[in-house]
């Protein structure tokens, strides 16, 4: 069996399903889902980062891809080749526990270098605070159920664009109406390529939507 093919279908996927949702399911990666939030709040939009010079952009875009990309990629890696884990893909609720403790402290700390680094607008810190309390969620829902990551990260992008939406004057009606294409479309290829349950899925992309919502108003 791959890793994209549902044990829960008693015939093969069809390619014409399989590889589109292999395809989103690596685009749409939770940690991607992220960098894509970061990218839209330094460059998609000019009025959350008026005044901010291109350097300083970069540099925060940098310090996002650093804590909350490269260092949770880099230490699942290790886990693997230590052989904490099985899989990078992380099949079972076990080997997800690893995956949970160590991106809260990298989530953490990205929200608080954020929230305490001059220059930075405030949204950045909310963003990450949201993205730091997904990660807390999940792992206390792993407790019971093997939570889709996917689906959090997608709730997520939902959830901020939904906070913008009231928060700002920035124009994100686009943005959102994207968002919740793509939540559409990730959480269905989820279901069709992995062996996650609906419920799973379900609340996965509530419990990111929610925690960026509560992040926007703790902020």
């Amino acid at each position: 069996m791959t890793p994209y093919e549902n044990p829960g279908m008693s015939i093969p996927l069809s390619p014409a399903y399989k590889y589109p949702g292999i395809f989103f399911s690596w685009i749409f990666h939770p940690l991607l889902v992220g960098l894509y939030m970061a990218l839209f709040l330094i460059y998609g939009n000019p009025d959350y980062f008026i005044g901010v010079s291109k350097e300083g952009k970069l540099q925060t875009l940098l310090i996002y891809i650093i804590n909350s990309v490269f260092f949770p990629l880099v230490s699942i890696l290790l886990c693997k080749a230590l052989g904490f884990v099985q899989s990078v893909y992380l099949r079972t609720q076990k080997e997800r526990i690893v995956l949970y403790s160590i991106t809260m402290i990298f989530f953490f700390w990205t929200f608080y270098v954020f929230k305490n680094k001059t220059g930075v607008p405030v949204v950045m810190a909310q963003m990450s605070l949201g993205i730091f309390f997904a990660s807390i969620a999940a792992f206390i829902a792993n407790i019971y159920l093997k939570i889709s990551m996917h689906a959090i990260g997608v709730g997520g992008l939902t959830g901020l664009f939904t906070m913008l939406l009231y928060t700002t004057e920035g124009s994100v009606g686009i943005p959102l109406a994207a968002s919740i294409l793509i939540a559409g479309i990730t959480c269905t290829a989820r279901l069709i390529v992995s062996d996650h349950t609906s419920k799973e899925i379900s609340w996965g992309f509530v419990f990111g939507f929610l925690c960026q919502v509560l992040a926007g108003w703790f902020i």
